[in-house]
């Protein structure tokens, strides 16, 4: 039995990450923090590591005397309070806990490192060539630029570091929030977009990308970069039907506003944040993201070296997030009764 630990194990893919690697029947480790919620990490065989990664000196204290065949950093922060936050929590941690692995003799045999898309930047907007492990990064969100940043440290190690860099697009599924938001949006009979342009969406169900995690730490070749999606882009024409179809509401409107505007209320919703110092969902790098009208991705160099062939295409993928989110509905009623 091999063994696996899942840093930043937490969180809504952490779950999924930790139930894949108990499927795939591996010795399975959590890395959270002592405050981490294991809402999703109930499973008794999981075995836990308090990690605290503001300390390196009590890291690398944690990690002494452990071994693990395979890490997955799946650490991170997608909106902070304060954007340095980004840089501490993206690039920091993983710099510390990276060189920490290194000093205490406990590099694995592969880790994947979880980035993002966000980390290569807005792509071709003229011709909507997708973007590849070619494309030139030039992120224009301080999350992207905490990844890229994350990115070139693990490539900038010694030769010998065993690190493999997935880049997946919009994760979706239960459990997730941002996603569930423009749902419920469309089962209020209204779907609401941004920008006239046309604009390529790209998805992958998160437990697609689980199984994609694995299969790139038990095949793929090291120090490489891979771009991770569903193979097909959907405009958002093509999301509001697949959703109002998997919905059953047959009425639907579209309503769409300017950059302007979304842009004006990104900021209100930003300084309110500050002032009440809670991340917020509308930000500047949100609206950056929403601006981004080309998603669109390659995944040929994925297929090939470790045959990446997503299960869930997006119509599926919504259907059992919606019955996910039905089901959790239902039992919030009847734990209320």
């Amino acid at each position: 039995m091999k063994s696996v630990l899942i840093v930043g194990a937490g969180g809504f893919i952490g779950g999924f990450i930790a139930a894949e690697a108990l499927r795939r029947g591996y010795e399975t480790w959590a890395g959270v923090r002592e405050s981490t919620s294991r809402r999703y990490l109930t499973d008794e065989r999981i075995k836990f590591i308090s990690l605290d990664y503001d300390d390196p000196t009590r890291l690398r204290d944690q990690l002494s005397g452990h071994h693990w065949d395979y890490i997955v950093y799946n650490l991170g922060a997608t909106k902070c309070v304060n954007f340095m936050d980004f840089n501490r929590i993206n690039y920091v941690y993983l710099r510390d806990f990276t060189e920490a692995l290194i000093e205490v003799g406990a590099v694995p045999e592969k880790m994947v490192y979880m980035s993002s898309l966000s980390a290569i930047g807005p792509g071709d907007e003229k011709n909507y060539t997708p973007l590849d492990g070619d494309s030139v990064p030039r992120p224009n969100t301080r999350y992207g630029l905490s990844k890229i940043k994350a990115e070139t440290f693990l490539q900038g190690l010694p030769g010998d570091f065993p690190w493999v860099i997935l880049r997946p697009t919009g994760v979706y599924g239960p459990h997730e929030q941002d996603y569930l938001m423009m749902i419920k949006t469309i089962d209020s009979h209204l779907d609401v977009g941004v920008g006239f342009r046309r604009q390529m969406l790209t998805f992958i169900y998160v437990e697609d990308l689980a199984r994609a995690v694995f299969d790139a730490l038990e095949r793929a070749p090291i120090r490489r970069k891979y771009i991770v999606s569903e193979p097909r882009a959907y405009t958002q024409s093509d999301f509001r039907h697949i959703v109002s179809r998997v919905l059953g509401r047959r009425l639907v409107v579209p309503v769409r506003l300017p950059l302007w505007a979304l842009r004006v209320v990104c900021k209100v919703s930003e300084k309110w944040g500050a002032a009440k110092m809670k991340a917020v969902t509308l930000n500047s790098d949100k609206y950056n993201i929403m601006a981004q009208r080309n998603w669109d991705c390659d995944v040929t160099p994925a297929r090939n070296d470790w045959g990446f062939s997503p299960r869930v295409d997006l119509e599926e993928g919504i259907r059992l997030t919606v019955e996910a989110y039905r089901r959790e509905l239902a039992d919030q009623k009847n734990d209320k009764k």
